[in-house]
């Protein structure tokens, strides 16, 4: 349990992050031609699910495995805040939640601004089409067609459903196109007619104009209305008796009953890359491609409380990251701790566009080649739904603190005026996060020092201020 000296703490974060960086470091600046870029995010996926990440031998991933072996892995990404709306406005707009204003899941008064800064409209800004296909989530108000007003300046291609779990099922429903009528589709999964609306734009894509393509699935997320995963006919059969990440194994949750089909729709969803990398290709437009791919949050099956996610474990913000075209090519893996707040700004960085001043995230272009000077590996996390709370991820430790709750119903906020101490791991000893040491007499000190880091963390997030406290529940 003892802290980490800072010098094996630079040898530890620098392992790996070189790899390659060298030979590669040339490619770590723009293209005077500015590149396509794709960005395919899937819902809720475990980063360890993934092949090139060396934990899982499921099999699942060969096409994203063979992204990461051409391109770049992102071995540490977390996002800000582990649930769907909120990540995906931190992605789009490499702003914290207290910021873009999208501190829960959308409803009738939250939503992305109107007047948002986004990837897309700063894309589009330096001559980008801005198209997106699938799930949204993002609208105020809206379950299916979502005003041009709320599309965060993807204003070309519109074939999307605000809440894709409401206006569809696994093998039929609808998606929008961008005067509002329904797309229907029927008899075929869900994954596949996305990934089929995706090949028609690629073969119909402009060769000289550059163009952001966002193909954002629901799977392996649960369909809602039947509280599970479902993965296409014949696939749950195929991941029967799975292997069982360490951190799942330990709780009870509903893993047991949900893996088969989480791992189906995890395959399904690398087929989908290799379908839309496999277009590219025929369509000449691959070799000034960016291709991407990531998820909103990772899950934890119900083994951290009662969802799926909403906790600061790595089981709900540890998510994959990958990336290959243009300056991320090279066979890399990045060891650095990163955010959901720095994609967007590493997109337009890799595109060769400013990055505007709204941005609090960072791009991470400058690792690739191995420049490392100034990089924080801390990660700040809001929660505000289940519990309304703040937490910090280091390479070290994860420390959360929490809003005590009311009795009766607990009612999802943005912030709270007071949080107290309630989960630390000791993320170099206890990888999986199975022993809670907060409160604990050997780590006074320690925790001391998060909740100051955090303090600091919660300003430069705009964060309203709230007192900090140690644990109320203190080991004797």
């Amino acid at each position: 349990m003892a802290e980490s000296s800072a010098t094996s703490r630079r040898e530890f974060l620098a392992t790996g992050a070189l790899t390659g960086a060298i030979a590669s470091a040339q490619q770590a600046t723009p293209s005077a031609v500015k590149p396509n870029i794709v960005l395919i995010i899937a819902d809720q996926v475990r980063w360890d699910a993934v092949g090139a990440y060396g934990i899982s031998p499921m099999g699942l991933t060969p096409n994203l495995d063979a992204m990461a072996q051409r391109g770049t892995l992102y071995r540490h990404t977390f996002t800000n805040q582990p649930l769907c709306a909120p990540s995906r406005a931190c992605l789009f707009t490499g702003q914290y939640p207290a910021r873009h204003g999208v501190w829960e899941n959308v409803g009738k008064e939250v939503g992305l601004a109107s007047n948002a800064v986004t990837l897309a409209t700063e894309l589009r800004k330096a001559g980008y089409s801005a198209n997106y296909i699938g799930k949204w989530h993002l609208a105020k108000n809206a379950t299916g067609p979502v005003p041009a007003s709320e599309r965060g300046g993807f204003l070309d291609l519109w074939e999307a459903s605000n809440e894709l779990e409401h206006t569809s099922h696994p093998y039929e429903g609808d998606i929008y196109d961008g005067d509002g009528r329904p797309i229907h589709f029927e008899n075929q999964y869900r994954v596949d007619f996305l990934t089929g609306r995706a090949q028609r734009f690629l073969k119909n894509a402009s060769k000289t104009s550059p163009f952001l393509l966002v193909v954002s699935y629901l799977e392996p997320h649960q369909q809602n209305d039947m509280q599970r995963m479902v993965a296409p006919k014949g696939y749950p059969e195929r991941y029967q008796n799975p292997f069982v990440p360490a951190d799942l194994l330990a709780f009870p949750g509903n893993w047991q009953q949900q893996l088969p089909d989480y791992y189906g729709c995890l395959k399904s969803i690398d087929e989908a890359v290799g379908e839309i990398r496999k277009s590219l290709v025929e369509n000449g437009l691959d070799r000034n491609t960016i291709v991407v791919f990531t998820s909103d949050h990772s899950c934890h099956f119900m083994t951290r409380n009662t969802e799926y996610k909403r906790s600061v474990h790595d089981a709900s913000t540890h998510i994959p990251l990958i990336a290959e075209g243009g300056v991320f090519d090279g066979g890399r893996g990045i060891h650095d701790c990163v955010a959901m707040i720095d994609l967007m700004p590493t997109l337009l960085s890799a595109a060769g566009v400013p990055v505007p001043a709204t941005v609090q995230g960072r791009s991470t272009l400058p690792l690739l080649s191995g420049n490392r000077a100034g990089w924080s590996n801390d990660i700040f996390i809001s929660l505000a739904e289940y519990w309304v709370g703040r937490g910090l991820r280091t390479p070290d430790w994860t420390y959360a603190l929490v809003a005590p709750r009311g009795p009766g119903a607990f009612k999802p906020a943005p912030n709270a005026p007071a949080y107290y101490a309630f989960q630390l791991y000791d993320n170099r000893s206890d990888p999986h996060q199975l022993v809670n040491l907060a409160g604990r007499r050997e780590t006074v000190q320690i925790e001391q020092r998060l909740r100051e880091q955090l303090q600091n963390m919660m300003q430069q997030a705009g964060d309203k201020p709230a007192e900090l406290h140690p644990c109320p529940y203190p080991y004797s």
